[in-house]
């Protein structure tokens, strides 16, 4: 069932269902027909909807354009065991095949970076290039220091056990609690609140974890498709320079920047815009074919 738009710019979003693996979440934008599709992948903490909320009508003039909510997140996949980046990138693939689709541009968002490169990784018929937005080949940071490493995925689980013992409308009313102490535009905190009351926690922590396990530094410069990156210059979350050493490891990547810092998609929206196009423009200009559904 599909619903009506509840933000300026968001698309209807319907229910998809995959076989084996659950019912998801996607906002969805018809394009131009004919048009490449790109499959907009969010970052950790966010839905489709708040993450490409900026863009969707600005890519929809030009592609056919689908973006998920990931499993544990809004209302995509609801979380039966553990929380792997892996299952995103096999849920992607799945929705791709569902949607009679039969290879997209991958567009990620920092987390929504990892998942993007294990689509390819994993699924590499599926992907006819790849847009790497805000994101890094590891998020490890450049203190040299391994204890945060180590002992942070170790107490991931623990902490998502204990967040999943909190009652459902305990969570959310502290959820609301804190985005109201930052939201100050009643119709943008009832829009976010409902946007992330889907929500699992733990799965949430369970992301943050696998993040900092992940590392494509192995095998990211076998990458075969065309590539961009979009810099987000001021970023001081995962810095620029990790951001740039993912362009360099991927023969033949283009770098976009955008004067913004991590939050560049919904705070620079315009420039971010304005990087995203030129990024997906330069993928398809340098692609064999073009990705179609």
């Amino acid at each position: 069932m599909s619903t009506a738009p509840n933000w300026p710019g968001v698309p209807a979003g319907r229910s998809v269902e995959l076989p084996k693996r659950g019912t998801t979440w996607i906002c969805e934008v018809a394009g131009p027909p004919g048009a490449p599709v790109v499959l907009l992948l969010h970052g950790l903490g966010a839905t489709a909807a708040l993450n490409w909320h900026a863009v969707f009508d600005s890519l929809g003039r030009h592609y056919r354009v689908i973006a998920l909510d990931y499993r544990g997140h809004g209302r995509g996949i609801r979380l039966r065991g553990r929380f792997r980046l892996a299952d995103c990138a096999d849920d992607a693939a799945a929705l791709i095949a569902e949607l009679g689709i039969e290879r997209v541009i991958a567009v990620g968002y920092s987390m929504g970076g990892p998942v993007a490169q294990l689509l390819w990784h994993r699924h590499r018929g599926r992907v006819a290039g790849l847009v790497l937005c805000a994101t890094s080949r590891n998020f490890r940071g450049r203190s040299g220091n391994r204890v945060g490493e180590l002992i942070f995925p170790a107490i991931i689980p623990g902490l998502a056990f204990g967040s999943r013992l909190v009652p459902a409308p305990l969570r959310r009313k502290m959820v609301r609690d804190f985005l109201a102490a930052r939201i100050r535009n009643p119709a943008a905190l009832e829009w976010v609140s409902t946007e992330v009351g889907g929500h699992d926690l733990g799965a949430l922590l369970e992301a943050a974890g696998s993040i900092v396990r992940f590392n494509s530094a192995e095998w990211i410069a076998s990458v075969d498709v065309p590539t961009a990156v979009v810099v987000t210059e001021r970023d001081q979350l995962v810095s620029p320079a990790a951001q740039r050493k993912l362009a360099e490891s991927i023969p033949g990547a283009t770098i976009h920047p955008v004067d913004g810092d991590h939050g560049a998609c919904a705070y620079r929206p315009r420039e971010f815009a304005a990087a995203l196009l030129d990024a997906c423009a330069s993928v398809v200009s340098r692609g064999s074919h073009r990705a179609t559904g």
